[in-house]
């Protein structure tokens, strides 16, 4: 075996054993008991599958060794959230790992021993409107923090001496108000507000955004499959006019349809993971990357839509879990970037390649 070859084998392995360590939390017979049991229900989060959750290393698994992570690639983690993506994972994992590699080490070690859930709050492509940090207290507020009212802290995106700072505010904080809106999904988003709220200073650093853009699509790409895969199931065993409708050229159609969807957001979700772990350029890299998310947003909302349709009227109703799927899909939509700005990115950067 040539030297490539052990290469690509050994690559093969490691997300293979990547995939199958997501085995506990994303039952292999796609169960979503776990997953019903938790929507809309205070606190927000399970600590038990949280506490699992970091007990496999997955919030440091882009993390260098030498600050407690896993040091793996791209590739490992956007094969992690597809596979936690078939599974509708509700824990905040993009969230934490994208603030871990901010943190002082005390934060980030508790972090990722699951002693403590540190989210981001305004870390973001389109953020504006930041609170300011003055004299060690923030003021101002920042909107739309998923799952934010279930954290211990939150490292958030403020003003500091009128440059872009991040500072740590920790839950018992006082000037500190806390509300929040559920969310199609069963989760929430919260407002945080600040008022002299005390807050901790952070060394600021360039956050991992278009890592978090990409484990987003690849989590959508998961999403998508498990709801063809369930649609195509009901369809081989839903019976008219005597035999499975899966037998109607028609609908056939429609699935491979569905199905080229599919693969398609997989193949420019893997390219651009490919390009951030080959050190791309930059150009090429944001280019990709927009492009996934659109991709990969686009795919799913038509594939869960579809899913739904093709499972008949049962499809539309609460009960029936093929609905979670659109659900999730119309929740990640706009997370890491709206659409808007990944489309207008994508055309910003290519007039600038071509001129």
């Amino acid at each position: 075996m040539t030297e490539h070859a052990e290469l690509a084998a050994e690559r093969e392995e490691r997300l293979r054993m990547i995939r199958d360590s997501a085995a506990s939390l994303v039952p292999r017979d796609g169960g979503l008991n776990r997953v019903r049991r938790q929507r809309f229900q205070a606190p927000g989060i399970d600590r038990d599958a949280w506490a699992e959750v970091c007990a496999m290393g997955w919030p440091g698994l882009r993390l260098a060794e030498d600050e407690g992570g896993s040091g793996l690639g791209m590739a490992e983690y956007a094969a992690l959230l597809e596979e936690l993506g078939r599974g509708l994972l509700p824990e905040p994992l993009i969230e934490a790992s994208l603030v871990a590699p901010l943190l002082p080490a005390a934060e980030r070690d508790a972090l990722l021993a699951g002693d403590r859930l540190i989210l981001p709050a305004g870390l973001g492509f389109e953020s504006a409107n930041l609170p300011v940090l003055r004299d060690g207290q923030l003021h101002g507020e920042v909107a739309h923090v998923a799952l934010g009212a279930t954290a211990d802290a939150w490292l958030v995106a403020c003003e500091q001496d009128l440059a872009p700072g991040l500072a740590l505010v920790r839950r018992n904080a006082q000037g500190l108000t806390v509300t929040q809106e559920p969310t199609q999904d069963g989760g929430h988003l919260a407002r945080l507000r600040f008022a002299g709220t005390p807050a901790e200073p952070v060394a600021n650093q360039p956050a991992a955004l278009d890592e978090a853009t990409v484990a987003c699509a690849a989590y959508l790409v998961g999403l998508m499959d498990a709801a063809f895969e369930r649609t195509r199931e009901y369809l081989g065993v839903r019976r008219q006019f005597g035999r499975e409708i899966g037998s109607f050229q028609s609908l056939q159609h429609r699935m491979v349809d569905l199905k080229l969807q599919i693969e398609l957001a997989r193949a420019i979700v893997g390219e651009a993971a490919s390009a951030l772990d080959a050190g791309a350029p930059a150009t090429r890299v944001q280019r990709l990357v927009s492009t996934a998310k659109v991709r990969a947003a686009d795919a799913a909302m038509l594939v869960t839509r579809q899913a739904i349709q093709l499972h008949g009227g049962i499809g539309y109703t609460d009960e029936a879990d093929i609905g979670l799927f659109l659900r999730r899909a119309m929740v990640l939509l706009n997370h890491h970037g709206s659409l808007a700005f990944h489309r207008q990115r994508y055309i910003d950067l290519l007039h600038a390649e071509v001129a």
